[in-house]
């Protein structure tokens, strides 16, 4: 009976220790959170081509866009075309500077910025026209189309806290203050900096400015340039003679094509061999040189690769891409998924 017993009391401890194995398990389960990752993927959502543009007979050959109080811009050759970035209606199409009596033809768009009021066109035929954002007249021009005096041709521009960024064909980029261009100033202004981007070319530019640096998709030199904007206004006079150069971090064999920093990432367009890619990161991650990806997409979910894509706006959760290799705007929404992964 003794020997029962013990035998017994045994199979009870073991089922007692069986017991508690699986149900501290099971509350260990339960007790760890699970770890959320966000996902993003993008969707097609809509196109802009050449026949929602006026009697639809024209063309469409984007180049540099720029969304401000709801309104697209969109360098389009020798004019500038004007759509509801909420409904895409076209707006209106301007083909001429206009300031009294005085009227220049746009011609060769490459580039547009938009800030406090002012709307800034960047022409490949050596100027840079700047125009009141709600009259669309001319405030003044800086350059007067003769690529020998104030700018080597405009490929690129961006404006940000009180400076001006022209982008040269040759490797410079002229900083002028806003305040130099007023409704009285010179065309021919003088930068207060020059910056150095190592190589020049005949490409659309793509800048942009975040947390106190200027960031310029720097095709030739197949990396992003950082330039430090307090160490830009130290160095100013010193820079007229040399030029300062830029930040370099490695990016191995892709080549930017533009950058653009919207309310909650860096978005950008990258190349790499026949592949166009579009790309997300973190703003704090990208302006610190930290390259880790939210997303990289060449086409949607397998389809529609994308063409040559030279500038990007964005909008609440669509982004704007001008493809320049397949004339249209292309719009694409930006989709979230949480996953949940569950530890045990």
């Amino acid at each position: 009976m003794e020997l029962i017993n013990k035998i017994n009391m045994k199979k009870l401890l073991f089922l007692v220790l069986l017991l508690c194995f699986f149900t501290n398990c099971s509350k260990d389960s339960y007790d760890i959170e699970p770890t959320n990752y966000d996902y993003y993927y993008p969707t097609d959502n809509a196109v802009i081509t050449a026949k929602q543009i006026g009697d639809g007979s024209g063309t469409l050959d984007p180049k540099g866009i720029a969304i401000a109080n709801e309104q697209l811009y969109v360098c389009n050759g020798d004019v500038l075309e004007v759509f509801s970035a909420v409904t895409l209606a076209h707006i209106k199409t301007i083909s001429s500077y206009t300031k009294g009596n005085t009227t220049i033809p746009l011609t060769q768009l490459s580039s547009i910025s938009i800030d406090k009021g002012r709307i800034y066109l960047g022409s490949t035929n050596s100027r840079l026209f700047v125009l009141d954002e709600n009259t669309f007249l001319g405030i003044n021009t800086v350059g007067n189309g003769q690529w020998w005096q104030t700018f080597v041709h405009v490929f690129g521009v961006v404006v940000k806290d009180g400076l001006v960024f022209v982008k040269e064909k040759n490797n410079i980029i002229k900083v002028f203050e806003t305040s130099q261009i007023t409704d009285t100033s010179n065309w021919n202004l003088t930068p207060i900096a020059k910056l150095n981007t190592l190589k020049g070319s005949t490409e659309i530019y793509s800048m942009d400015v975040f947390s106190g640096n200027l960031v310029v998709a720097g095709r030739d030199a197949k990396s992003y340039l950082y330039y430090n904007i307090a160490n830009i206004k130290t160095n100013a006079a010193n820079s007229l003679i040399t030029p300062i150069e830029p930040e370099i971090p490695p990016f191995l064999s892709t080549k930017p094509v533009s950058v653009n920093f919207s309310t909650n990432w860096a978005v950008t367009t990258e190349t790499s061999g026949d592949l166009n890619y579009v790309s997300l990161y973190s703003k704090e991650d990208f302006i610190n040189q930290k390259y880790s990806q939210v997303l990289n997409a060449s086409d949607i979910m397998g389809q529609n690769p994308f063409g040559n894509i030279v500038s990007t706006a964005q909008l609440n959760d669509r982004i704007f891409l001008s493809d320049n290799s397949n004339k249209i705007i292309r719009i694409i929404k930006l989709n979230k998924s949480t996953i949940a992964e569950q530890k045990n």
